[in-house]
């Protein structure tokens, strides 16, 4: 029995504010794991990270090879919300054994080697080739960047 992940996002601003408490308040979760290589080694980041976090939520920052050990340990009882900032970084997961059913698609912004997948969000071709790698595995992938707004599959945009 894994830990219980209740919602796993990519966002390229990980935690923000206003949008990280609409989705706990919607998801219920206490706990918010944040998988990110750079942010894990950067003590400053890891500070500005927790501080933005809603009241009352543990944060966790994690190396992928760290996230991986501890997300396939045994439920606590804890209900997890997973940020990563873009697909590779769920594919890296997934093939360590974390099961993730559906993932939410929030923000991934421009970058030269981005081209626009869906309104404001942009996938470079090796992310969209990661987005169908996550699908074919049976992870049902959605954009919906608040709980309010309509969730779009991805599937029909690579």
């Amino acid at each position: 029995m894994m830990r219980n992940i209740v919602f796993t996002r990519i966002d390229d601003r990980l935690i923000h504010g206003q949008v990280m408490t609409a989705w706990v308040h919607e998801t219920k979760a206490n706990e918010i794991v944040i998988i990110d290589n750079d942010v894990a080694q950067d003590d400053f980041l890891k500070m500005i990270m927790t501080s933005s976090a809603p009241s009352g939520i543990k944060v966790l920052i994690k190396s992928e090879e760290d996230s991986i050990n501890y997300l396939t340990q045994n439920s606590d009882g804890n209900k997890l919300i997973v940020l990563a900032k873009n697909p590779t970084v769920i594919k890296h997961i997934m093939d360590g054994g974390v099961k993730i059913d559906k993932l939410n698609v929030g923000g991934m912004g421009a970058r030269k080697d981005r081209t626009q997948l869906y309104r404001n969000i942009s996938a470079s071709d090796e992310e969209r080739m990661c987005f169908k790698q996550i699908i074919s595995d049976g992870t049902s992938v959605y954009v919906q960047v608040i709980p309010e707004e309509k969730s779009m599959n991805i599937e029909q945009y690579l």
